[in-house]
């Protein structure tokens, strides 16, 4: 274990939110303090962490990125197939957490997943790198596999089948919108005393409502 593990903390700045500074569109917000991380340097600043629930009741987590994000929600892409594209298609309702720490800075959403259109996700496919094009193809995503050895030859296989060719979407891929009910909007301040602004919505078609939570 790391010595002194108990003695590790950051004592954050004390910059403050304020109820004022998230307005009853908390999503001008979050546009803003994604700005803010971007030009912050912040180390992939669209890398976000999902969390879904199975079927059995079993939380799983794992880290996506951010490919969007508009009035509707936060647009991701991934493998229907995949466990999380198994979870979502029993249990929609899902969390993101917007891990900003240099910026002593979270976002946390809660809101329900609804696959995108299949014309977006042909449009955003489109104009992903051909080699994560063909990696779509290649990856049977979530599934065991003998070894690396493996993995290589599939997108071997894949390359060969696509050879000078565009590589269409497949069938299995395509993109999410996570649609907000809630949006909590941390700002680390001295003496755990952090400033949490929470946004909530009973509906997805409903007003906004403002609170602050303790910390």
């Amino acid at each position: 274990m790391v010595d002194r593990l108990q003695e590790m903390r950051t004592e954050y700045e004390d910059a403050g939110l304020t109820e004022a500074d998230v307005n009853g569109a908390p999503m001008v917000t979050f546009d803003a303090w994604f700005a803010a991380a971007v030009a912050g340097g912040v180390d992939e600043p669209n890398a976000m962490v999902l969390a879904t629930v199975g079927a059995d009741g079993s939380p799983s987590s794992r880290t996506v990125l951010l490919k969007g994000y508009d009035d509707r929600g936060f647009v991701l892409y991934t493998n229907y197939d995949s466990r999380k594209g198994r979870e979502l298609a029993v249990n929609p309702s899902c969390a993101l957490l917007f891990p900003w720490y240099p910026l002593h800075r979270q976002v946390r959403v809660e809101g329900i997943a609804e696959r995108l259109p299949a014309a977006e996700s042909d449009a955003y496919f489109a104009v992903r790198p051909r080699g994560s094009q063909l990696g779509a193809w290649a990856s049977h995503q979530s599934t065991e596999v003998a070894g690396r050895a493996e993995l290589d030859a599939m997108y071997a296989d894949v390359e060969r089948r696509f050879a000078d060719v565009d590589v269409p979407r497949p069938p299995h891929w395509g993109g999410y919108v996570i649609r907000p009910l809630v949006i909590e909007f941390w700002q680390g301040r001295q003496g755990r005393m952090h400033d949490r602004i929470v946004c909530r919505r009973p509906g997805i078609d409903d007003r906004w409502e403002r609170a602050r939570l303790a910390p």
